[in-house]
């Protein structure tokens, strides 16, 4: 996890594209600039960063069942919850169903757990458009294969 540079998902950890499920591995850093004002003395990982972590792990769902072709951004995040705080160090799963997909749009179901416990989960809405250019195209393909998703959903990009 880079926080700095919006990378949230390590890796892919398992993906069921008939299930419509997915689930990530992201370790909050140790370190960050982030945590110096959020907060001092007493450093967690900002909740919208947990969302932005859910967001990231749906659209990795999302990507993989279009086989790379078009691209979800954020568009609404709804029934956010916060159920606890995320430290400096500690390891988050995330997981992700897909709930509908089609029209232009894709919803998903999300949450993150820590040490067992679920931290937060939210309903997020992407719009699902063609890539809208080359350059975001290749610099996803390339995070694509460093997260770990298989070629096989990568082949129709």
């Amino acid at each position: 996890m880079r926080l700095e540079y919006f990378q949230m998902v390590d890796r892919i950890t398992a993906l069921d594209i008939e299930g419509r499920r997915i689930v990530t591995a992201c370790q909050v850093p140790e370190q960050s600039p982030v945590f110096e004002g959020h907060f001092p003395g007493y450093p967690i990982l900002p909740g919208v960063l947990m969302i932005e972590t859910m967001a990231q792990t749906g659209g990795w769902l999302v990507l993989a069942m279009l086989g790379c072709t078009r691209m979800p951004f954020l568009m609404q995040v709804e029934k956010a919850k916060m159920r606890s705080f995320v430290s400096p160090g500690q390891a988050m799963e995330a997981e992700a169903h897909l709930v509908h997909e089609g029209s232009g749009y894709a919803v998903v179901k999300a949450s993150i757990t820590a040490s067992g416990k679920k931290v937060t989960d939210a309903e997020i809405r992407y719009g699902v458009v063609p890539f809208p250019n080359d350059t975001l195209k290749a610099a996803m393909l390339e995070t694509a294969r460093r997260v770990g998703l298989s070629e096989d959903y990568i082949h129709a990009a």
